[in-house]
């Protein structure tokens, strides 16, 4: 079993409002089912961020704080619409490479409480990878019963899975090699990171608009699956250049290798 999410700022162009990366997509696309083709037995989770699709808006109405005001459903609605528009476009480059893919909404599958993913209706998920489908999942809205509305990062999708599904590989790509010890000044690329570089490392939030805390909290997000799955391969690098997603899924370490408590 392989988590891979493919970041925002990967597949849109953060800095111009609903903007897709359309020949990195359609690239990607390719070169996952190129892996899905010579490794069949292998199980994928794909999950992405919604970029500059979803993030503007969500900040723009506070979703990411919650809901209670007309307004603020109006909102929350405004960004589902935002996020779904994104992933349709990553299904229909998924379908189009030939991946059987299907996709689990986490505004559909998951309620929340505090903004932390409180319970998961996950089963159809599980049919769908035992099945042999590519399952996908992505930045998203959710209803939250103690603020109403929240937004529910790919990360923490992949946190409420990994005891339940297992994974040996969990792979996030972005536009970044790695981590930086000095971001985002980005001289400094690190081999591997864990929870005591924390302390002596420089990760300021994102340089453009992400309700999800950006680099930070993607970094402390890996580190929290490096620690909750000990014996799985984590990974930061970046999905730019031609066929660097199809050799991290084969299993070439790329990027900076993420460490739990114990490593």
């Amino acid at each position: 079993m392989i988590f891979l999410k493919l970041g925002g700022s990967l597949i849109t162009r953060k800095y111009q409002p609903m903007a897709v990366r359309k020949q990195t997509l359609e690239r990607i696309a390719e070169e996952i089912a190129q892996f899905v083709q010579e490794s069949p037995d292998e199980q994928l989770l794909l999950g992405h961020g919604s970029g500059s699709f979803g993030h503007p808006l969500a900040a723009q109405y506070g979703t990411h704080l919650g809901a209670a005001s007309a307004e603020d459903w109006r909102g929350f609605a405004e960004v589902w619409r935002a996020a779904q528009t994104l992933n349709r476009m990553v299904m229909d480059a998924l379908h189009g490479a030939g991946v059987a893919a299907l996709c689990f909404p986490p505004s559909a599958t998951v309620i929340c409480t505090g903004g932390e993913i409180d319970s998961y209706a996950f089963d159809p998920l599980l049919e769908a990878l035992e099945s042999g489908l590519v399952g996908v999942v992505y930045g998203d809205v959710a209803f939250d019963l103690g603020q109403g509305a929240c937004i529910v990062s790919t990360e923490r999708v992949f946190a409420a899975l990994a005891l339940v599904l297992m994974p040996e590989r969990v792979l996030f790509a972005g536009v970044d090699e790695g981590v930086y010890a000095d971001y985002p000044g980005r001289t400094q690329l690190m081999e591997s990171f864990g929870e005591v570089d924390l302390e002596r490392i420089q990760l300021e939030g994102a340089e453009d608009t992400d309700v999800t805390g950006g680099m930070q909290d993607k970094v402390l997000h890996a580190l929290a699956l490096a620690s909750l799955l000990p014996e799985a391969d984590v990974r930061i690098f970046s999905g730019k250049p031609a066929g660097t997603i199809l050799t991290a899924l084969k299993g070439e370490a790329l990027g900076t290798h993420v460490l739990g408590d114990d490593a």
